[in-house]
């Protein structure tokens, strides 16, 4: 083992991957299931692959065609039996980790921004805004060169909750000012 921390064995892990892949939200890569689990001083890099492809292995992860890592029923079974195995000073460090792990998941399911080229050369961007009920927002505008698709998807994908309430602003606004053309 690396160093001083609480987890002194391969065993306990195991024990750890699987607490934090039962309660990841979603699928993960390699580099978050590693981060994750790296909350102990006493963990070290090889012992953690080793670990992980054990664990797929046994059936208790299965690793997708994508390189993301998924809890499988066996897994979740033997999570709940071995995390009181866990150090408590862990399980907190990694709930809190956790934490912050599936807010960006959560966020990146629900804003979500579509480039399609058309078949006259342009470009449609297609703008999905989603919160806990269902679709907040679904907006599709026409630009004509993917770069400008691009900077569009990124400025959306940043900061979404001020395009929706510019776009209610400007709709709900009473410009009587304004001549009708």
């Amino acid at each position: 083992m690396a160093g001083r921390g609480f987890i002194h064995d391969k065993l306990e892990i195991k024990f750890l991957i699987l607490y934090i892949a039962a309660r990841v939200i979603e699928p993960i890569p390699f580099d978050t299931v590693l981060d994750l689990t790296m909350c102990d001083d006493a963990i070290d890099y090889f012992d953690f692959s080793e670990c992980l492809n054990d664990l797929v292995k046994t059936e208790h992860l299965t690793l997708s065609e994508d390189g993301l890592y998924a809890v499988t029923e066996k897994g979740v079974r033997n999570s709940q039996i071995c995390e009181s195995s866990l150090p408590y000073s862990v399980r907190l460090r990694c709930d809190k980790n956790l934490s912050i792990w599936n807010r960006k998941l959560r966020r990146k399911s629900q804003v979500r921004s579509i480039t399609e080229k058309r078949p006259n050369g342009t470009y449609t961007v297609r703008f999905n805004l989603d919160d806990d009920m269902g679709s907040v927002m679904d907006l599709r505008l026409m630009v004509v060169r993917e770069d400008m698709a691009k900077v569009l998807s990124e400025r959306f994908r940043k900061s979404p909750e001020k395009l929706y309430s510019k776009i209610m602003d400007l709709l709900l606004s009473d410009d009587e000012d304004e001549p009708e053309r």
